[in-house]
């Protein structure tokens, strides 16, 4: 695998993944039995496999709580590639409140260690706007970077936040939306749209629906990136990009079955292995 895939990939990856991707958990109408539309599973466990043409490269994964006010969620991260050559650890986490079951960050913090060279990024948010940031090392603009403005950071979510508002069951389809995001650097935005349906294939039944939303996600750079940034540009015009949204009515979301990123010489695939879900009335094992 040449460097250029290893980048192109790790640097999607983060962009969405920021949003963990999760990297956690987006049919008709999802009116669960003792679940009001407003409400979230009380737990929820998700572990994701990611391949590169077939070939084991690492693996993502994730867990939330919440009750019917506040939420934490958590995410890990790790990739292999070039036989070893480039490691690349993330750590991520958020916690908020809820309001009419739409998530408010409060805090938000996103760590890694690739090889030998450790960054972090720390935020707080205060009235629906980023309040505060810490970046470990500090980052300087240069003359080509897209300034950022106050009104960049009005009415963004982090990215694990805005997993959680992407996934939320209350739509008829998931496929349909634009999420506002800044990982404490870089301000963009994800835009799905609907493709099609798919049949899901389980190791053991569940009893949930058995087909997934293949939305096309856009990746829209807004602001704080190089206007001649190669990686950016690259993942903008990125059209292949697609994610398997399966619904969960029991639980009132959707869950990212399935990720799918083309990149140079090949396809990076990330896609869900376990997820368990713990309700106020069941608990449900998604086995894939």
């Amino acid at each position: 695998m040449q460097t250029r895939t290893a980048a192109s990939f790790v640097s999607f990856f983060k962009s969405f993944i920021r949003p963990a991707s999760v990297l956690a958990v987006l049919t008709a109408t999802l009116s669960a039995p003792g679940l009001a539309a407003e409400e979230w599973p009380d737990k929820v466990a998700a572990k994701y496999k990611i391949t590169f043409n077939g070939i084991d490269i690492g693996d993502f994964r994730f867990q939330s709580s919440a009750d019917a006010h506040s939420y934490d969620l958590a995410g890990k991260a790790s990739l292999s590639l070039m036989l070893g050559a480039l490691k690349w650890k993330a750590e991520t986490a958020s916690k908020g409140v809820l309001a009419k079951g739409d998530p408010r960050p409060a805090e938000f913090s996103f760590t890694t260690k690739e090889n030998k060279k450790n960054r972090s990024v720390f935020m707080s948010f205060k009235n629906d706007k980023v309040a505060g940031r810490v970046l470990k090392p500090p980052s300087s603009p240069s003359k080509n970077t897209v300034p950022l403005t106050e009104e960049h950071l009005k009415g963004v979510l982090d990215p694990l936040s805005a997993i959680m508002a992407m996934t939320r069951g209350v739509r008829s389809n998931p496929c349909e939306q634009k999420v506002a995001i800044f990982d404490g650097k870089y301000r963009f935005d994800l835009v799905l749209s609907y493709l099609r349906k798919e049949r899901i294939k389980e190791a053991k039944p569940s009893g949930e629906p058995e087909f997934g939303y293949v939305c096309r996600v856009r990746y829209v750079p807004i602001a704080g990136h190089k206007s001649d940034s190669k990686t950016v540009r690259s993942l903008a015009q990125n059209d292949g990009i697609e994610v398997v949204l399966r619904p969960i009515p029991s639980a009132n979301i959707f869950i990212p079955y399935q990720i799918t990123v083309p990149v140079f010489a090949g396809w990076a695939v990330l896609k869900s292995e376990r997820v368990d879900i713990t309700t106020p009335v069941r608990q449900i094992a998604l086995v894939h």
